[in-house]
């Protein structure tokens, strides 16, 4: 299942909009705010579909019945260009446990590359709910490679996907390698991407967006 958080015709329309506009690219820091927005708004909406309890909660004048979480989620996030919507989830899931992952693709003199997933840092994922933040779900390949890293770790009870930008070239093979207990919550959906993997209109390469041009490998 996937949910385009634009569809609604709130505030990250804008936020995306801005992503996207070449006239503001260049504010780095309005950049990674923009997707940091995009992550707290997809963890607020995220939220509604977790468990909760009750519990009694004293205060200065008696006790309140309160909902809590049942259990904290597992925010993971793609290195680099992950950082700033994982930062926007983590001030709303704000007790959290935290997955790293180095994900890249390594291209090669033909023009082609292939994924190459280097390292994880993570608690246990057994029966947990786990949200992986990208903020460009292109081809799906980064994301598949690291769906199935995780499940070799453990067994999650859930996996999100929270992307700025998804093609729906990606949603499919994520849908067809990944298994159906993915849910996507993206800012948006385009429908085109190159032979280079990139979402077109799309907005360029986040991380380098977000952090500056690396070199390539």
């Amino acid at each position: 299942m996937i949910v385009n958080l634009s569809e609604q015709h709130s505030l990250v329309s804008n936020w995306v909009s801005e992503l996207r506009d070449m006239n503001v690219q260049g504010d780095r820091m309005r950049f990674r705010r923009n997707l940091e927005r995009i992550g707290e708004i997809a963890a607020y909406e995220i939220s509604k579909e977790l468990a909760w309890k009750t519990v009694e909660i004293p205060t200065p004048l008696g006790i309140h019945e309160s909902k809590v979480l049942e259990d904290q989620p597992v925010l993971a996030t793609i290195l680099r260009a992950g950082v700033p919507m994982h930062h926007g989830m983590m001030n709303y899931f704000d007790k959290a446990d935290h997955a790293f992952i180095s994900a890249y693709r390594k291209h090669h003199r033909d023009g082609t590359f292939e994924i190459s997933l280097q390292y994880m840092s993570s608690p246990s994922l057994e029966g947990r709910v786990v949200i992986i933040s990208d903020p460009m779900l292109a081809t799906g390949a980064s994301l598949v490679k690291t769906i199935q890293y995780i499940k070799r770790e453990g067994n999650p009870k859930q996996i999100f996907i929270v992307s700025a930008i998804a093609c729906t070239v990606g949603i499919e093979y994520i849908r067809r390698e990944a298994g159906e207990n993915i849910k996507i919550w993206c800012g948006d959906i385009d429908d085109e991407i190159t032979a280079k993997g990139y979402i077109v209109p799309g907005l360029g390469d986040a991380g380098d967006l977000a952090f500056g041009i690396k070199v390539q490998s």
